[in-house]
């Protein structure tokens, strides 16, 4: 495997000239059509980037350990190994990896090394521009949902939720990902578990919340981003569109809350369906005095007179699905599936 440091600490006026600077507004961001990215064969070379949380030198090591199985090579970002306090550098000098990713001719695909936090601080300066003009797959989830949602709204590009570099690959996950990105498949059925599958946890059940039948545009991600960007001016629309959701960490109480602002401040209601994934480690602490995260769920998504299921492969599990963002797609509660009608990639 061909590893190069790309980013050289040599001044960043290449790309500080040409900052896209957003109107503070708590409307939805208007729409672009989709601007499709180049799809990612054996031999690409990725751009290894951390714009959120500091990284272990384990977890780099796994990263890449990952890109060379997959057949990738990689170019490291500056900041890949950097600390600032909680946050993997300084959002200059994490602002200047994502850029210079997508602006460097050599390299063919974006991918985050880790989520955890610090994306959302770096949305106003993002050159969006810049993006637009060098198209590439973005790859990633958790706090990688607010990168995808702005760079999408502003350039219309079509990005991947899926697996972080860091993330462990089985078989069914490599298949996932193979199918949006390497050699494209559409229509592409992602089912939750059979009932009769052996599942690492209660949390891991699949059920239905509201039977039915939708399709729409795909968009969503974290729960906890999600409602981290509603009354911003990246604050997602979800009219229309089949929304999947999923967080990790949270007790039922906060889980409610998080859904209980979305359903208050954007227009959840309006989605065609929604898609939940595995909330793992979502558990009550103290059981006797709170509902369960099913009842909560229920509670809280089963009187909008739309499709919802939950226990869909991904979400902050080894098991996950790759979503490109924006594609056509078909949600079927009652059977439990959701079926990409369309490439997200050229």
């Amino acid at each position: 495997m061909q590893r190069r440091h790309f980013f050289q600490k040599t001044g960043l006026a290449l790309l500080a000239t040409t900052f896209f600077q957003q109107k503070s507004s708590a409307a939805p961001m208007p729409e672009t059509p989709s601007l499709k990215p180049a799809r990612l064969p054996e031999g690409a070379t990725v751009a290894l980037i951390a714009p959120a949380s500091p990284v272990s030198e384990e977890k780099i090591q796994k990263a890449l350990a990952n890109l060379a199985a997959l057949g990738y090579r990689v170019k490291e970002g500056a900041a890949l190994r950097a600390r600032h306090g909680y946050l993997a550098g300084t959002d200059e000098a994490r602002l200047d990896d994502l850029h210079r990713a997508f602006a460097d001719p050599e390299v063919d695909a974006v991918w985050c090394v880790r989520g955890g936090y610090g994306i959302t601080r770096l949305l106003p300066q993002i050159n969006y521009k810049l993006i637009r003009q060098h198209p590439k797959p973005l790859i990633g989830y958790s706090d990688v949902t607010a990168l995808h949602l702005a760079i999408g709204q502003q350039t219309g590009l079509v990005s991947f939720h899926g697996p972080v570099a860091a993330s462990d690959f089985p078989e069914n996950t490599l298949a996932h990902f193979r199918a949006a990105l390497i050699e494209p498949q559409a229509p592409y059925r992602i089912d939750a578990p059979a009932p009769d599958t052996e599942l690492p946890g209660p949390e891991f059940t699949p059920f239905t919340i509201q039977a039915g039948r939708a399709s729409g545009p795909l968009t969503g991600g974290n729960l906890s981003l999600l409602a981290a960007l509603a009354g911003t001016p990246w604050q997602p629309s979800f009219s229309g569109k089949i929304v999947f959701l999923e967080d990790v960490g949270e007790q039922p109480y906060r889980i409610d809350r998080l859904l209980t602002q979305l359903l208050q401040a954007t227009d959840l209601r309006e989605a065609t369906g929604i898609a939940l994934g595995v909330f793992a480690d979502c558990g009550a602490k103290n059981p006797e005095y709170s509902l369960t995260l099913p009842e909560t769920l229920q509670d809280r998504l089963g009187g909008l007179g739309i499709p919802v299921v939950y226990g869909l492969p991904f979400g902050h599990v080894a098991h996950q699905a790759t979503f490109p963002y924006g594609v056509q797609a078909e949600l079927d509660a009652s059977e439990r599936w959701l079926s990409l009608l369309e490439f997200g990639v050229m």
